[in-house]
This record gives structure tokens, C-alpha cells and sequence, in this order.
């Protein structure tokens, strides 16, 4: 959801009596940034959402890699791009989370249209 969609409704949530934990639950956001939503008044929100949009990212440098090989294996996880990054880069130079990792990818694989394929693994009782 777009976060000035998300600042609305746990706004508009807010004022409909829901408590934080509630809201937490139904925007699926922790309790925290709950709170920073709603301390924030729609000048701060578009000014975090303006800096947020220009901001680069650790990974920018190895997008280009990241997408040749989604397109190439586009039923590679997010933990399978970090471990060859790291093979390939070292992991001196790779200092990334999953989290940030798993993002990235999500995030190419939106932009640039690459559905994760997965193929269900078939097995079957052995007696």
C-alpha cells in the first residue's frame, strides 16, 4: 500500500476508536510505526515520502547482476542472490541484511515484471 494510503487509514482508524495494537494488525505494520504515522502531521509524510523516493540503496551498485540473474533464474530466492553476491563480491564488501536483501528482490521482481516461479516439490510415501 502507498504510505500516504497507509497514513490515511491508520488516521482514519485511529479516529474510529480502533486501538494501536488493532490497527497494527489490520494495516499489517508494527506497533512503532503506528505511532510515527500518527506523530507525523501531511507536510512531514510528504516530505519522508519525497526523501524516501531519492534515496540509493546498498545493493544499487549490483542491480544490474541481481536482474541478470532473476531473468536468467527466476526461480532463484533472495537468500541464493546474497550468497553469490558474497561468493562473488566477498562478504567484506557485501554487508547487507536479508531483510535488505529480500527487498531488493522484491522489489526488481516488481519493476521489472519477473514472477518468482516455483515448482512444487512432488514426493511421495515410501512404505
Amino acid at each position: 500500500m502507498e504510505k500516504w494510503l497507509l497514513y490515511s487509514e491508520i488516521h482514519r482508524l485511529k479516529q474510529k476508536g480502533f486501538s494501536i495494537s488493532n490497527i497494527s494488525k489490520k494495516v499489517g505494520l508494527s506497533r512503532n510505526t503506528i505511532y510515527k504515522y500518527l506523530e507525523m502531521n501531511p507536510m512531514e509524510v510528504a516530505d519522508w515520502m519525497a526523501a524516501t523516493k531519492v534515496r540509493n540503496k546498498k545493493l544499487d551498485p549490483y542491480q544490474d547482476i541481481i536482474l541478470n540473474w532473476l531473468r536468467e533464474y527466476p526461480d532463484m530466492s533472495s537468500a541464493q542472490v546474497e550468497d553469490w553476491l558474497k561468493e562473488r563480491f566477498g562478504k567484506e564488501k557485501i554487508q547487507v541484511g536479508e531483510a535488505t536483501v529480500r527487498r531488493f528482490v522484491r522489489d526488481l521482481r516488481e519493476k521489472y515484471h519477473i514472477p518468482k516461479v516455483t515448482t512444487p516439490r512432488v514426493y511421495e510415501a515410501i512404505p
